[in-house]
């Protein structure tokens, strides 16, 4: 029997994957539904599972991240999500396996079975996860973006980027050398476009590159500085999170 925990922050994704894995699995055991990474990673420190179901993408970070958080990983990974990028070449090079939603029957048995052939060798799973993982922050610091602005379009590269300011329906982009552009598209659409590399949104106007972050100051409610000397205000929700990454990079 296969101890197992779903990750996924839709309640229809985790009820549609549990209810399939009873009727095709029946030897995979639900031991916890985590809606969050927070609470994957309190359940996976409880339950100790075989496998997890790990939705790549998730409001409150992506499922690289958690795995990099956890350190050592004694389970295996399959990946789920909506979306064919680029980083599931990866996943399948090193051996791992991922489910596409909306999640093929056959494809979930094939995966779980895949995990019960591999579980005498546990250890090469976890070396395959820690080569994706290298592999993916060597990606995201070469990672580029399309820009376009009224004047024409611009590729830059995420790591020159220090922080994007929301202004209305455009968002201001700020970058390393000093310069800025103004683009027609809304603070969250960039969120959105930056999630898998190191930015983090403290405040509903401010979206921050990780690697330029001076220092936090707590009073006055809590604010950022970044390297350019502006500083960004961090809202209530914000703060214990904004605290939590910051004692990760030390």
């Amino acid at each position: 029997m296969l101890k197992a925990i779903i990750v996924d922050d839709e309640l229809n994704s985790r009820e549609t994957l549990r209810l399939m894995l009873e009727r095709y699995c029946p030897d995979v055991k639900i031991a916890a539904l985590s809606d969050s990474f927070e609470n994957a990673l309190e359940d996976i420190r409880i339950y100790k599972p075989d496998v997890v179901f790990l939705d790549i993408q998730m409001p409150d970070g992506n499922g690289f991240k958690l795995l990099e958080q956890i350190g050592d990983i004694d389970f295996f990974v399959i990946f789920t999500t909506a979306y064919e990028e680029y980083a599931l070449k990866a996943f399948k090079y090193n051996a791992l396996d991922y489910l596409l939603k909306p999640i093929i029957a056959n494809d979930l048995k094939n995966a779980v079975e895949k995990v019960h052939k591999s579980l005498n060798q546990s250890q090469s799973n976890i070396t395959d996860i820690k080569n994706i993982l290298n592999e993916l922050k060597q990606q995201r610091k070469s990672k580029k973006i399309v820009l376009s602005t009224a004047e024409g379009m611009h590729i830059v590269d995420t790591e020159s980027i220090v922080r994007c300011e929301s202004d209305d329906y455009y968002t201001k982009f700020f970058f390393a050398d000093g310069t800025y552009v103004l683009i027609s598209k809304t603070l969250k659409e960039h969120e959105e476009l930056l999630a898998d590399s190191d930015f983090f949104r403290p405040h509903k106007s401010h979206l921050v590159n990780l690697k330029y972050v001076k220092s936090y100051i707590k009073t006055d409610g809590g604010y950022i500085i970044m390297s350019d000397g502006k500083e960004i205000p961090v809202s209530r929700r914000k703060r214990e999170k904004i605290l939590e990454i910051l004692h990760q990079l030390k």
